[in-house]
């Protein structure tokens, strides 16, 4: 294990256009559903438990097999709002970007999802698929948590202390999504959250915005 290179890959410093996404939150913030950092524990909680183990269990995969295309057609079935799935893809993209600048990354297409970018990077950075799984459960949370401060203008120090009392969470659901690593597609996990698709299509028909998605 390499603990600077689990962090240099969870790093959101790096240069993969993370900081342009909210994770779908800034619709939620227009619906007024999150207002506080306790409807943000919330909703962050809600993340781990759906699109965080569907990504972590994704990039896990990724990291273990190799099998690029099949997970990439997996994801996008798992993924039934357009809008998630461009943002997931330009995210993909951008992250492959930056990780070829430092590692030997296999070929996987040109737009491929971003857990699955996410394993093939950590795979070429010789991570394990569980290391890989923490970094991707990791980046479910700490993507709209830093949305928040920016969205709602939320304490910062209040919000990682949030993240803190997650941590333990997040290490759950990257052992649950490493443990499934070697399943075949079909049955990684498919968790969803119908009014996270709805409010990413809302929030891609407006005009003025923050965040892409």
């Amino acid at each position: 294990m390499s603990l600077a290179t689990l962090l240099l890959l969870a790093d959101g410093r790096l240069p993969s256009g993370g900081h342009a996404h909210s994770s779908g939150l800034e619709a939620q913030v227009a619906a007024g559903r999150v207002r506080t950092v306790e409807d943000l524990d919330r909703f962050l909680r809600g993340r781990l438990a759906t699109s965080g183990l569907v990504s972590a269990a994704f990039a896990a995969a990724s990291c273990a097999s190799g099998a690029h295309q099949q997970l990439d057609a997996g994801l996008d079935a798992r993924t039934p709002s357009p809008a998630l799935r461009k943002a997931s893809r330009a995210q993909g993209r951008a992250l492959l970007r930056a990780g070829r600048a430092m590692w030997p990354v296999a070929a996987i297409g040109r737009d491929p999802h971003q857990p699955v970018a996410l394993g093939a990077l950590a795979a070429a950075a010789g991570l394990s698929p569980a290391e890989t799984a923490v970094a991707a459960a990791y980046g479910t949370i700490t993507g709209p948590a830093s949305a928040a401060v920016r969205l709602l203008g939320l304490d910062p120090y209040a919000v990682h202390a949030l993240l803190a009392r997650l941590a333990p969470e997040c290490d759950r659901t990257a052992a649950l999504a490493a443990q499934r690593s070697g399943d075949p597609v079909d049955e990684l996990p498919a968790a969803g959250a119908p009014l996270l698709d709805i409010g990413a299509e809302h929030h891609a028909t407006w005009e003025v915005r923050l965040f892409a998605s």
